[in-house]
């Protein structure tokens, strides 16, 4: 015997499923295309940890050091999956994503002066510029003939 579902069990399956298309309709509209916006989101998070870094090397308590430094760690990670989409949207940013990946091998501080300089690429105007119209002719038609 098969049994049906009640009306309870499908309206929340279709309240779910539309959730689901609305929030990749509003993800993918946040997507800029070419991962200059997401880069620059990725850094935000990164120049936080950076700021932190620094705030714990400043401490005189190394306990107070440490807490500080796991929130530059965490700050950082989270920086990982939107670097990730970025390098994914456009290849330019694959370096600002695995370095930021390297994070869970190298120690942050090592990794400090990469990061602002990839930072500083995505904050400058230059990488948010459209990129000029290519000369080459696009490919010809493909002959339909067996």
């Amino acid at each position: 015997m098969i049994r049906r579902p009640n009306r309870g069990t499908v309206r929340r399956l279709a309240v779910v499923a539309m959730a689901i298309i609305g929030l990749g309709v509003v993800l993918s509209a946040c997507s800029s295309g070419d991962g200059t916006a997401l880069a620059q989101q990725a850094c935000t998070h990164v120049n936080r940890s950076i700021k932190l870094l620094d705030e714990a090397q400043h401490q005189s308590d190394p306990v107070a050091s440490a807490a500080v430094r796991q929130k530059a760690y965490v700050q950082l990670r989270a920086a990982l999956p939107i670097a990730a989409e970025a390098a994914y949207d456009n290849g330019q940013w694959q370096a600002l994503m695995t370095t930021v990946a390297e994070s869970s091998r190298v120690a942050e501080s090592t990794l400090v002066p990469a990061l602002q300089v990839q930072c500083q690429e995505a904050d400058s105007s230059v990488f948010g510029q459209q990129a000029p119209p290519s000369s080459i002719p696009p490919p010809a038609p493909a002959s339909s003939s067996p």
